[in-house]
């Protein structure tokens, strides 16, 4: 099919679908790993081009927790506030349910500089990780309850009398409640909680103590939860109460998962965000933005529903009929999978966007090519708030479009043909005007200074500003100024054991492969390294089940159930499997996981489910547990 085929028969189809149900009835799908300026053609696109309120971005399924707390903390979200240069001189370095030695290889560099200056390294996570076993201290907590764990670590504070009042009193507000809820949180009872034993305890809380400085890390691993933002609030806590935080070597922050995955939160590809992290539910947002696109701020539609609703409301009234999906393998990340399949079976138009044949590719109606990586420029923004230059390093295919081209020739197809521009350096001058003010305000960045090789930070207001590499140094962006503590409760997960599922699932990365291992189960050397999904599993459990390596395992949970093959190791906790989420078809991790959300930052439960196992006889060469071609 020729691309003015394709055009026409999206534009089409498009025009039908509206005609009868109305512009909300066409929603697009985004993803971590478009550049900025394709994440904002996106936003426009949608909501001036398509005049809809929906459109999420598969960032809703990793950072969206993390987002939602800085927030409500420091009152802006940048992933790191500081340089990843700090880590090096942090004496203490606080990971909670982060596994960088497999899932961000690079940020190791740092780690291995501060553990050899003397520095020490404490790890929070249920499996004994890589990064776990380069740790000076691993807590391996039971899955789900590291909001006891943060709170209980703060009681053992207190009662050394290990806080800066002087930073509390001049710099926060709530820690009042927040004193007199950890009074609950005495060892024993976080013992009893989290499987961490009261020796554990006061030995991480003696560290913490005496720490001149300490830079504490989130990220997936107790993020992805029903009660993500609260786990992250409890740490942050932790890190104000000790006044860790606006100093050299010192602060919070969260480990951002995807490639673009902070820049791609920061200007409209999320539900209810405009460029520069506005929001839509702002009038004075609204117009700023509207006076740059030329548009009445009426004209814009409201915030539209996360992603797990989106899907939910395909075929109802008021829901979508149409998706447009770029970047992102939907079929194999989302949550609870069979209940996406039927989703997006009810759609009447999926069009996908990429530059490999994914899971979610094969279903849709169209699939339009788009240029790989390296196939074109653009700018990104990595966990630091760093603005950095991709420049294009090989011609794309004959007939593979960019994502902006294929943004800018649907626009003129639906009669807005000067909405979109085709040139990256343009689009990127125009999300700069966009942006102007906003809490991540990109007015002063160009591609002349990326090209340069600056070093680039937001928020950077103009020109002549040399951006921001560290926050909070005098005050945080807040109406008064201040860091807000947050007094968060435990609560006992959803997702519970009993006897028909006695286990504990979660679900995480492999060093061999990336997301949904759509690009690297296509290189040859990852693919050997790991061909194959598998349950992993503690000796004791093995023993108790009577399997070996190499055995098969039906996995099931309340939602779904899939076969694997063991792979027995001592790095968990015997209470506890674990499955890679990166292979499709019918080794699927999230065919065992609930679509339960956190309520606030709706962000689904990737890392807990409760499981019942059984052996399987099966021979090696029948075993579901294959590499995805996705």
């Amino acid at each position: 099919m020729a691309w003015s085929e394709a055009l026409e028969f999206v534009g089409a189809g498009i025009e039908r679908l509206v005609a009868t149900h109305g512009r909300d009835v066409v929603g697009t799908f985004g993803g971590g790993g478009l550049t900025n300026e394709a994440a904002y053609a996106l936003g426009k696109f949608t909501r001036v081009v398509l005049g809809s309120r929906h459109i999420d971005y598969n960032g809703r399924f990793c950072m969206a927790s993390a987002a939602t707390a800085l927030q409500q903390t420091f009152g802006i979200d940048r992933g790191l506030p500081f340089p990843l240069e700090d880590l090096a001189g942090a004496e203490v370095v606080l990971l909670v349910g982060a596994n960088p030695a497999e899932t961000m290889p690079p940020l190791m560099q740092y780690l291995d500089r501060q553990k050899a200056r003397g520095g020490s390294l404490i790890v929070v996570d249920p499996r004994r990780t890589p990064t776990a076993d380069a740790a000076t201290l691993h807590l391996q907590p039971t899955p789900g309850t590291d909001v006891a764990l943060a709170n209980g670590l703060l009681y053992l504070l207190l009662r050394r009398s290990a806080l800066d009042r002087a930073f509390i009193d001049a710099r926060t507000t709530g820690f009042e409640a927040v004193r007199r809820l950890v009074q609950q949180y005495w060892p024993d009872r976080v013992e009893r909680i989290t499987g961490v034993s009261v020796a554990a305890l006061e030995r991480a809380a003696e560290v913490l103590a005496q720490a001149k400085t300490l830079i504490l890390l989130t990220a997936r691993g107790i993020e992805q939860s029903t009660h993500g933002v609260e786990a992250v609030l409890a740490f942050a806590n932790v890190s104000l109460a000790l006044g860790q935080v606006g100093r050299a070597s010192a602060g919070f922050g969260c480990l951002t998962g995807q490639g673009n995955g902070q820049g791609g939160r920061e200007h409209g590809q999320k539900a209810d965000q405009l460029p520069g992290y506005r929001k839509l539910s702002d009038p004075d947002h609204r117009a700023a933005v509207a006076r740059v696109w030329g548009i009445s701020a009426d004209a814009l539609p409201p915030p539209g529903p996360p992603a797990l609703d989106l899907f939910e409301g395909i075929g109802t009234a008021g829901g979508v009929r149409a998706l447009l999906v770029f970047g992102s393998n939907l079929v194999v990340s989302a949550p609870n999978a069979q209940r996406t399949l039927a989703a997006l079976g009810r759609l009447e138009l999926l069009v996908v966007c990429d530059a490999f044949l994914s899971d979610t590719a094969k279903l849709a109606d169209l699939v339009l090519p788009v240029c790989h990586f390296s196939e074109h420029e653009g700018s990104l923004t990595n966990l630091e708030g760093r603005l950095l230059w991709r420049r294009q390093v090989a011609p794309p295919p004959p007939d593979v479009r960019t994502d902006l081209e294929i943004l800018a020739l649907l626009a003129a197809r639906l009669g807005s043909p000067n909405a979109i521009s085709r040139d990256p350096e343009e689009t990127f001058a125009e999300l700069a005007r966009a942006s102007s003010g906003g809490p991540a305000d990109y007015a002063g960045f160009d591609y002349g200074r990326l090209r340069a090789g600056q070093e680039l930070f937001w928020p950077c207001p103009s020109a002549d500003h040399a951006g921001t590499p560290r926050l909070f140094a005098e005050t945080f962006p807040t109406p008064d100024g201040r860091a807000r503590f947050s007094a968060v409760e435990y609560r006992e997960s959803s997702e519970r054991t009993d006897e028909a599922f006695p286990y504990f699932l979660t679900t995480g990365r492999l060093l061999a492969h990336y997301q949904t291992a759509t690009q690297t189960s296509r290189v040859p050397t990852l693919a050997r390294a790991e061909p194959v999904s598998f349950v992993a599993l503690h000796p004791v459990l093995a023993a108790t089940l009577k399997v070996h390596d190499g055995d098969f395992l039906r996995v099931r949970s309340r939602y779904g159930e899939v076969v694997l093959p063991v792979r027995i190791t001592a790095t968990l906790r015997p209470d506890t499997v674990f499955v890679p989420f990166h292979f499709g078809g019918p080794a699927r991790a999230n065919l065992l996981t609930s679509g339960l959300v956190d309520p606030v930052s709706k962000i689904p439960e990737f890392k807990l489910a409760a499981v019942n196992l059984e052996p399987v006889r099966l021979s090696p060469d029948q075993g579901p547990g294959r590499r995805a071609t996705s």
